[in-house]
């Protein structure tokens, strides 16, 4: 049995990638989850390049149209969440229970920030120096990148990609 293989989405488009590993179930090593394409040295170029191109329209949207998108990747992730937990758990080794509540807690993180990216105000707080005050303003820096370990796959990005879509 040929088994599919999963690309790496890429300016709007799924891409094959140079070669794949099997994603197997460390409960169960007879389970393969699927087949998974690498990212290549040209692969991460394309996407950041991709990313760079997109990103002055999510610029340029304004806070309720990114609040819109966050509380929806969040809704999604909440109607899927049986689905992804069981998807989490068989790749993770994870309890099921543990695996839907990191799914619950992914999606809560996105509708968070999606609540987030409509307070657009910043802080005026005191400063040591008598008469003077610290004003801090939040201002986006572009594109970013993550890294993040195996361990909580779902609710480790997005602690990072919502406030950073915000």
């Amino acid at each position: 049995m040929t088994m599919k293989t999963h690309g790496n989405y890429i300016g709007g488009q799924w891409t094959e990638g140079q070669d794949a590993a099997p994603n197997v179930n460390p409960s169960d090593t007879r389970d393969v989850v699927g087949l998974y394409a690498r990212a290549s040295r040209a692969d991460a170029v394309a996407a950041i390049a991709a990313a760079h191109a997109a990103q002055p329209a999510w610029a340029a949207l304004s806070p309720q149209q990114r609040a819109d998108a966050l509380d929806q990747a969040g809704s999604e992730i909440q109607a899927r969440r049986a689905e992804l937990a069981e998807l989490l758990a068989r790749e993770e080794g994870k309890a099921l229970p543990d695996a839907l509540g990191e799914v619950v807690r992914a999606a809560q993180i996105f509708k968070f920030f999606a609540g987030e990216a409509l307070r657009v105000g910043g802080e005026l707080l005191p400063f040591t120096r008598q008469g003077m005050s610290v004003e801090i303003t939040r201002e986006p820096v572009g594109v970013v990148s993550i890294i993040t370990p195996w361990n909580f796959p779902i609710a480790i990005p997005a602690w990072k990609i919502a406030p950073a879509l915000a």
